[in-house]
């Protein structure tokens, strides 16, 4: 664990929770970090103190720190870095005011900026060196991924190493595109999560922790947002029974006989073509690997499609049967596809089954990132009065739809034998 110039330990100052972040922080083992959680989780106050520690102690580097709007920084931004700085014991050795903090010794700067339009940052620069460190606090606030991608575009230059931070408390709702991001997070990308059961008591204080009891006795759905850190929804979600983990290469040996499903798309939607295994006897559903495509060929798709069953062996490929010229394509280039079933009530079916008969969904969003956001993501749509409306929606389920032709058998199995849902399939 790393100290400043004046042996004040971060140890001491930083939450156990965040031990490992910051060993790997200091290793370069990342470039971005999400650090996501509640009311008094600490995420806020480390990537302060990790911001300070990171400008003292790099030659060169500097930092900016992010708010979406200017008028919100003093009160955030600015107070936890002079918090930092206080705890720290360096204090007199910053020259601060609010939109910017050069530390005396090197003239090392920390820039505050409010993002009100992304593009007032294209021509920011330091002083000297370059911006090791970007901050985003309170994400949420931010657009999306295309606003925080032209951000880092446009300030990180220079240096060859970088550290962006970005501290959230996770949106309700589970289509939020930043607990989207982080349920898949792209390469390159530590995702943590904390709340305030790992920090100290001490450090919150008793006032805090009885509110905390208070809220989760008489209104546990806000308490397991507010200060868990939930996505915990608006009650339209399908899928319930989904976890999203790691699959290691060991326990996909152990695992049973792979099904394949294929959905076809072009140009707006995509062609996804899944591979999965169904434990029926622990109603586990396991999804391994996943080949996303728009505007490509059937050639093209073959072509992907061929070299995962080199990987894992050849199979058989349930398709959806709208587009029979493409199943006949696929079998001419040397894949077994052919059309699913379908018939009146098959979605239906298809989505009981996978949302109600399935005990658990397990999905590796390194292997599956799109899948992962999908079934994520995906929710009952409301009506006018705050209810929900009956179906399912036929919208961003392009993996949904290529799960249920690979389980299509077992689907028709099960629901065979009990009543049909009238509505039709597609």
């Amino acid at each position: 664990m790393s100290t400043t110039s004046d042996s004040t330990p971060l140890s001491a100052l930083i939450s156990p929770a965040f031990y490992d972040v910051h060993r790997d922080i200091r290793s370069g083992g990342h470039t971005h970090y999400w650090l996501g959680g509640g009311r008094g989780s600490g995420k806020s106050s480390f990537a302060a103190l990790e911001v300070i520690c990171g400008v003292m102690d790099s030659p060169g580097a500097n930092a900016l720190c992010l708010r979406k709007v200017q008028r919100t920084l003093r009160d955030s931004v600015h107070h936890q870095l002079c918090w930092a700085m206080g705890m720290l014991g360096v204090r007199k050795k910053w020259k601060v005011t609010l939109e910017r903090m050069v530390y005396r010794p090197s003239g090392a700067s920390i820039v505050l900026r409010g993002v009100d339009r992304a593009e007032k940052l294209k021509s920011i620069r330091p002083a000297h060196g370059y911006f090791r460190y970007v901050w985003f606090e309170e994400l949420a606030e931010f657009s999306g991924m295309p606003e925080i991608r032209s951000i880092l575009q446009s300030t990180l230059r220079g240096g060859c190493r970088a550290c962006c931070l970005y501290t959230y408390n996770p949106p309700r709702s589970k289509r939020n595109w930043v607990n989207l991001e982080a349920a898949a997070p792209a390469p390159d990308t530590l995702v943590h999560h904390s709340d305030y059961r790992s920090m100290p008591e001490s450090w919150l204080g008793p006032v805090f922790l009885a509110g905390a009891e208070a809220l989760a006795r008489s209104r546990p759905d806000v308490y397991e947002h507010e200060y868990l850190g939930k996505a915990t929804g608006a009650g339209r979600e399908v899928f319930h029974n989904l976890t999203l983990r790691p699959i290691p290469e060991a326990e996909v040996s152990a695992l049973g006989a792979l099904r394949r499903g294929l959905d076809f798309g072009y140009a707006s939607d995509p062609s996804h073509y899944i591979v999965c295994t169904y434990d029926t006897a622990r109603r586990r559903l396991f999804l391994l690997d996943e080949i996303r495509l728009v505007r490509a060929s059937n050639a093209v798709l073959a072509g992907h499609i061929l070299e995962e069953m080199r990987r894992r062996g050849r199979g058989r490929v349930c398709c959806d049967s709208a587009d029979p010229r493409s199943i006949d394509d696929l079998y001419l280039l040397g894949i077994p596809a052919y059309g699913a079933k379908k018939g009146p009530g098959s979605v239906e079916w298809g989505m009981r089954f996978l949302s109600g008969e399935v005990e658990e969904i397990v999905i590796d969003p390194a292997r599956c990132p799109y899948a992962a956001k999908e079934f994520s993501a995906y929710e009952f749509a409301p009506d006018s009065h705050d209810g929900i409306l009956a179906g399912y929606p036929d919208r961003d389920n392009h993996a949904i739809d290529a799960v249920r032709y690979a389980l299509e058998d077992t689907i028709r199995t099960r629901f065979m034998r009990g009543n049909h849902p009238s509505h039709e399939g597609s």
